[in-house]
């Protein structure tokens, strides 16, 4: 079995329940590998702002990704690394939502926008644009235009939206990073998610495992699954894998 060194865990739909929290199991899984002398890491497509709070409650010390791999901070709030998306490709990105009348959001470095936009987008740095979509058919369609535009990684954190990095930002790139840095090899992590923008990690990590309430096809390309994020999924692969 890998000898697991670091685990990397996906927040919404994997390490946190529908009603958002962290379960008592979950958390003694993670106090125990984490005593155990295991790297915990935080891989989210959520902003290193908006996340902090859960790293805060379990305790963890060292790195976070955030906004699926745009940034690597240090939890003490040391800014490791930032990707910037173009802002040109932002302004695409606009004129789409405005041609199909969808909700979107544009993830700044200092906020969060939310189916507005600021006046001059030039005068922001972004990292993540995503659509919130009513119906896979939509989503389908916009995927479809967006394909055709260069320079991008388009993931989801749902059936019905639409996550956009510059191209090469990901979850996996990031803990490479983050790996280099700990001296530990990829071979040596245990990664856990439920969507396409956890894809890559689970891809590279030397266990992937997706949750029980994971998409398809992120089940069909993850070394197993365990029980969904309302089952201690988490729990349970830390119980098997790593204690």
């Amino acid at each position: 079995m890998t000898n697991v060194k670091l685990l990397a865990l996906d927040m919404d739909g994997t390490t946190l329940t529908t009603s958002h929290l962290v379960d008592e199991e979950t958390k003694q899984a993670i106090k125990q590998a984490k005593d155990a002398g295991i790297e915990i890491v935080i891989s989210t497509g959520r902003s290193f702002q908006n996340v902090k709070k859960y790293a805060e409650e379990l305790e963890l010390t060292n790195f976070l990704i955030a906004s699926n791999g745009g940034e690597i901070w240090q939890l003490d709030g040391t800014l490791v690394e930032r990707t910037i998306l173009p802002t040109e490709h932002v302004e695409t990105f606009l004129a789409l939502a405005s041609k199909h009348n969808v909700r979107f959001w544009a993830a700044a470095v200092d906020k969060v926008w939310r189916h507005e936009a600021p006046e001059d987008i030039y005068q922001s740095e972004w990292l993540k644009f995503g659509y919130d979509l009513d119906t896979v058919d939509e989503r389908k369609l916009l995927l479809k235009e967006l394909e055709s535009v260069e320079g991008l990684e388009l993931t989801n954190s749902s059936l019905v939206n639409i996550e956009i990095n510059a191209a090469g930002v990901h979850k996996a790139a990031a803990l490479k990073t983050i790996c280099e840095k700990l001296s530990i090899s990829m071979e040596n992590v245990l990664a856990i998610g439920d969507s396409l923008n956890d894809v890559a990690m689970i891809k590279e990590a030397g266990i992937g495992i997706a949750m029980g309430n994971a998409q398809d096809s992120v089940k069909e390309i993850a070394d197993d699954v365990t029980t969904s994020n309302d089952e201690q999924g988490v729990a349970n692969a830390i119980k098997k894998y790593v204690l």
